[in-house]
């Protein structure tokens, strides 16, 4: 009777620590980065906090940096207030480490960074530019802007920071049947090797359709369909993401690192006003929660990631951006019609996407 009590005992006590061992795997993965040597106190969490005021800020005025297009210059175009400007986020239980674009680019000296992804790659990478330009305004640097390929080089360091759009991760190729979607195919990738950092981003063109939908046919190995749900299309592509990663990056020579869901403000019945969208809106959401709560699209993003084995950090920008319906470009945009409710001034929010991006690489 004493042997087989000890047994079970012994037996129950294997599978608590088999539960604790699966939940500290788990917060590890949400809360602690798997990004170069920065560690934390399992309590912070730098995506989870508040938008505080800061008179200190922006780092940066539109006026003194030339990479930024007309769809982000809010300011150049009409856009009468700067309140939007001046909010800075507070995590829960530690605090942001100040941004040093000299710092970085000491860092990153003869480093080659790519941003890969949509026109939200594109707001992140013009905003990252911007705040180094600022730190080392003396610094010589080169421009080159093609449609798919773009670079930044800060010549004195040898820092080159890349874009290359490409909005579905996943190949678009034109056939005898038109554009097709080809859900189980990462041709383009190869322009990806090579870097030593890779900052990925996609979902915004996954809902596209009609004329705006750059593709006439999906693909998945032989089988052709003229259109399928589109967060079943993003979770197989952003798995073919994963396997390219898994099958083609080194982790001792190259940091992978995932954007996150950047999301829109056109219906404000999303944050408990139904008759407005994110035109006229000048202050943060109070608080830390969203009132729609977590998008589809960000919980696939973690469900493709937590099951990978090389290490990606999640920049889970979701939640704090939702809070920020006050800084798009609405209607101060110099390239869209209309009203731009995806998108984000700059200087603005993107700067704060940067902020936790130089937090994963000095902390």
């Amino acid at each position: 009777m004493g042997f087989r009590f000890r047994a079970l005992s012994l037996l129950l006590l294997q599978v608590l620590l088999l539960f604790l061992l699966e939940t500290a795997k788990a917060e590890d993965f949400y809360n602690i980065s798997n990004v170069g040597s920065m560690k934390q106190e399992r309590t912070c969490n730098l995506f989870e906090g508040k938008w505080v005021f800061d008179p200190s800020l922006p780092l940066y005025e539109s006026s003194s940096c030339p990479f930024i297009d007309p769809e982000f210059n809010c300011q150049k175009y009409g856009r009468p207030d700067r309140s939007y400007l001046k909010y800075t986020w507070k995590p829960d239980f530690c605090d942001l480490p100040r941004f040093d674009g000299l710092e970085l680019l000491r860092r990153w000296r003869g480093k080659k960074i790519m941003f890969v992804g949509d026109s939200l790659s594109l707001n992140m990478w013009q905003s990252l530019t911007c705040m180094i330009q600022a730190s080392a305004p003396k610094a010589k640097i080169s421009i080159v802007r093609r449609e798919s390929l773009s670079t930044v080089i800060f010549q004195d360091y040898g820092v080159s920071l890349f874009l290359h759009r490409t909005p579905y991760l996943v190949d678009v190729v034109k056939g005898r049947i038109g554009r097709v979607l080809k859900l189980d195919s990462i041709e383009g990738g190869s322009v990806w090797k090579g870097m030593d950092v890779l900052i990925f981003n996609s979902w915004h063109w996954w809902t596209h359709t009609g004329r705006t939908q750059p593709w006439d046919y999906v693909q998945v190995g032989n089988t052709v369909k003229k259109d399928m749900d589109r967060l079943e299309a993003f979770y197989q592509g952003l798995t073919t993401w994963a396997r390219w990663v898994e099958m083609n990056v080194d982790p001792t020579k190259t940091r992978v690192i995932f954007q996150g869901i950047s999301p829109t403000h056109y219906e404000g019945k999303d944050w408990n006003q139904p008759r407005k969208s994110c035109n006229g809106e000048s202050v943060p959401l109070s608080g830390s929660l969203y009132p729609a709560g977590t998008p589809p699209a960000a919980e696939i993003v973690k469900r493709v990631l937590s099951r990978m084995r090389k290490p990606v950090f999640l920049l889970d920008i979701t939640t704090l951006s939702q809070l920020r319906k006050d800084a798009h470009p609405s209607t101060y945009s110099g390239e869209h019609t209309g009203t731009d409710c995806s998108h984000w001034c700059l200087p603005g929010l993107p700067d704060t996407w940067n902020k936790l991006l130089y937090a994963s690489f000095t902390m």
